[in-house]
């Protein structure tokens, strides 16, 4: 989900929530402590420079029973945040506190909320490590082929 969908969603919605991938649902009385506009600047293992811009929101919860974040507030801190980090409409992860910090992919459905989607790694450089499609979940890397 891009800023701009978020935006649309939260513009409409009454109220939010966002459900984990085993179906729990983050407390109602979460809070959004950050925004952050994220900027990863890597190497593959084919050799191949690739930079990656995100959106992070980070979820936090604490005692206080008595705040809820109602989707103009979260409006309005984005909106802010637009302006202040010079966010561009790129796509956002969500950080939250379980038994250690997470990262997930965020998607909306309707009747259930924001969804934080479970993250997957993937090779970015398939021609370069040999590794035939069917295998490319497992943990194999030829020591011939270079990718490792």
């Amino acid at each position: 989900m891009t800023l701009s969908e978020l935006l649309q969603i939260l513009e409409g919605s009454t109220e939010i929530s966002f459900q984990l991938p085993d179906g729990r649902l983050v407390p109602r009385h979460f809070h959004v402590t950050e925004v952050a506009k994220l900027r990863k600047e890597f190497i593959d293992c084919g050799g191949k420079m690739r930079t990656e811009d995100k959106i992070s929101l980070q979820l936090w919860e604490e005692q206080d029973y008595d705040h809820r974040l109602h989707p103009d507030k979260l409006v309005h801190i984005l909106k802010l945040s637009q302006d202040r980090l010079g966010l561009e409409d790129k796509q956002i992860v969500v950080e939250y506190q379980g038994e250690s910090i997470s990262t997930y992919d965020l998607d909306y459905e309707e009747g259930k909320g924001f969804l934080l989607l479970t993250k997957q790694t993937a090779c970015l450089a398939r021609e370069s490590c040999a590794i035939p499609i069917a295998q490319s979940k497992s943990n194999f890397c030829a020591p011939e082929s270079s990718c490792c």
